[in-house]
């Protein structure tokens, strides 16, 4: 009877999750569909998916974000790598919520076909086929070109949700190496608790706090390629100490 139940609450705890995510875009789709149609506008269609879409599905699942700063803030109009370590659905939500500067995601082709989300995800975020080097070329040179317009860019570098035994994957070297060639800083940020709220298994998760921490900047500035390496490392570590932090503060 208790796993009856049990399955009962996280099939409808699940199924709210995917109300939120449509039912605000459905709300504002005309306002949506005006902003995404230029990229000059992508800042305002930012603001009201940060404003708007975020919260909504962040607290009416029942998550509340902590997010602190090591002190550095970032700068309007002036680009960012942003990077985290990724390990659920509610990572773009939360990501939405850490950064007031507008950035654009570069994610993966799939969620493109999710119904109403997928329609405007295609239309703002930068898609790539991980598998396929022409789509990450393609990838590539769009983030480029949303540098070039005065964007941030966010990028999760371990390409793709990690296995749940996993505490933290290899980085891959895309959001580096953009990084090194346009010379901006890289912004890590640790997500402690997203895993344990809402992970890709359906019948588990909780609502609760949403830990973020967001680390001094890497700055990039006289790098070359040749240091693309070393700085993915530093990088890495930056967010893998803070995560076994978290996870020390959450078993005391």
């Amino acid at each position: 009877m208790i796993f009856l139940l049990r399955s009962l609450w996280y099939l409808l705890w699940r199924s709210w999750f995917y109300i939120l995510v449509t039912l605000p875009i459905i709300i504002f789709f005309p306002v949506l569909l005006v902003l995404s149609s230029r990229e000059s506008w992508y800042p305002q269609f930012f603001w009201v998916a940060r404003n708007l879409w975020a919260p909504v599905i962040l607290y009416g699942m029942g998550f509340v974000p902590h997010v602190r700063t090591e002190g550095q803030r970032m700068q309007r109009r002036k680009s960012y790598m942003l990077i985290a370590n990724h390990t659920s659905m509610s990572d773009i939500m939360l990501m939405l919520r850490a950064s007031k500067q507008p950035f654009v995601f570069v994610g993966k082709k799939e969620l493109a076909s999710l119904p109403v989300f997928g329609f405007f995800y295609k239309r703002v975020c930068i898609l790539v086929d991980r598998s396929n080097a022409k789509s990450r070329k393609e990838a590539y040179d769009k983030a480029k070109a949303r540098l070039n317009n005065g964007l941030s860019i966010c990028i999760f570098p371990e390409g793709g949700v990690p296995d749940t035994s996993v505490f933290l994957d290899e980085f891959k070297d895309g959001a580096f190496r953009l990084a090194i060639e346009y010379q901006i800083p890289i912004v890590p940020m640790t997500f402690g608790d997203n895993k344990q709220r809402l992970p890709f298994s359906f019948f588990s998760g909780t609502p609760g706090k949403m830990r973020v921490m967001i680390h001094r900047f890497i700055e990039t500035g006289g790098l070359t390629i040749k240091d693309k390496v070393a700085l993915k490392q530093k990088a890495r570590e930056v967010i893998y100490r803070q995560l076994k932090v978290f996870r020390k503060e959450k078993a005391v």
